[in-house]
């Protein structure tokens, strides 16, 4: 097959390099597949895009005039993807369900532990020679309750590491695991019920048109008011309006995030000459209790490792004329 691979980031292309061995003709473009770029995919049946790749309906339909037949995700997010649209143009989409759960689930645990021993303005005060140790308070974990909504792959991983850590573990699914009931001692319950009781609420779940904003301004009201949200799944599971006006409120103690509600426009790219439009996700990085991370979660060898494999993994099945096991089917998925 000939493979573009979308929104290219030089860290990951040594690891796509390898797992493809030179099997397929593949080239490379740091750019992001949009309306406008969609055009560079003239001459491949194939592309390899990224979360925050636009494959809205528009898009797929110039991707499918120009040839294209396959789209392989280096994600397991594909709330990006119409695939609707995608089926109707006859378009195959896979994606990376389980590149390596533990890169994004120890990425929670470091925000969590940064923000919360404010190692971030500890190592900025000592880098000024300055070791007074005002300001530096935070909070065992041994014994708090967190809240982890979503105890897949990842939320589950999430689950043994705070139970490593003594602490009290409430979860919620749509698919309970009960397992996890017995190793760690979790108790299901309702979102509701997490927020209220909480000290930590941790999310682990995709994006999808029923949890759109599934953290809002009632959700945020039921909080504890010192309580740390973390999120590391997708950026619009949490309405950030009324985060921030919560954050101004003093209403919640802090937000951990590797992810942001429009990526797209400020994040995978260096702002730091021009600066930033996004007046919100300037508000947002205001505050010092915020501690944000440009969607670095799944930067580990093992992950990029898992994604580059799984990536190839897709075309091979597509070449031989066979489905993908992870082949994104709207029967299965709502999309």
């Amino acid at each position: 097959m000939k493979l573009l691979v979308y929104s290219a980031k030089d860290f990951e292309i040594p690891f796509l390099n390898n797992a493809n061995n030179k099997l397929h003709k593949v080239s490379f473009t740091k750019d992001a597949l949009n309306s406008e770029t969609a055009i560079q995919a003239v001459g491949h049946n194939a592309v390899s895009i990224f979360s925050g790749d636009d494959a809205s309906s528009i898009v797929l339909e110039k991707l499918s005039d120009l040839g294209v037949r396959y789209i392989s995700l280096r994600s397991a997010g594909y709330n990006n993807v119409h695939l609707k649209t995608a089926h109707k143009y006859g378009l195959k989409v896979a994606n990376v369900p389980e590149y390596s759960p533990y890169s994004i689930a120890e990425h929670a645990v470091a925000l969590l532990q940064a923000l919360n021993r404010k190692v971030i303005l500890a190592d900025r005060q000592v880098h000024s020679f300055n070791f007074l140790q005002n300001n530096l308070m935070g909070f065992d974990l041994n014994g708090k309750t967190v809240g982890i909504i979503g105890t897949g792959k990842i939320g589950s991983v999430m689950a043994k590491i705070m139970s490593g850590f003594g602490c009290k573990i409430l979860a919620n699914d749509l698919k309970p695991d009960y397992k996890l009931v017995q190793l760690y001692d979790l108790t299901y319950t309702s979102v509701e019920k997490i927020c209220k009781q909480s000290d930590i609420i941790s999310l682990h779940i995709p994006l999808t048109q029923e949890n759109y904003y599934l953290i809002d301004k009632q959700k945020l009201a039921l909080m504890k008011p010192e309580v740390i949200l973390i999120n590391t799944a997708r950026g619009a599971l949490v309405e950030t309006k009324e985060l921030i006006s919560a954050l101004e409120e003093k209403a919640i103690g802090g937000y951990c995030t590797d992810v942001y509600e429009k990526e797209i426009g400020s994040f995978f790219k260096d702002n730091s000459t021009e600066g930033i439009k996004d007046t919100q996700l300037m508000k947002l990085l205001s505050f010092p209790n915020v501690l944000l991370t440009p969607h670095q979660g799944f930067i580990t060898k093992e992950a990029l490792t898992n994604i580059a494999e799984v990536t190839f993994e897709n075309l091979k099945s597509w070449e031989e004329g066979k489905q993908s096991k992870n082949e994104l089917l709207l029967e299965t998925i709502n999309s």
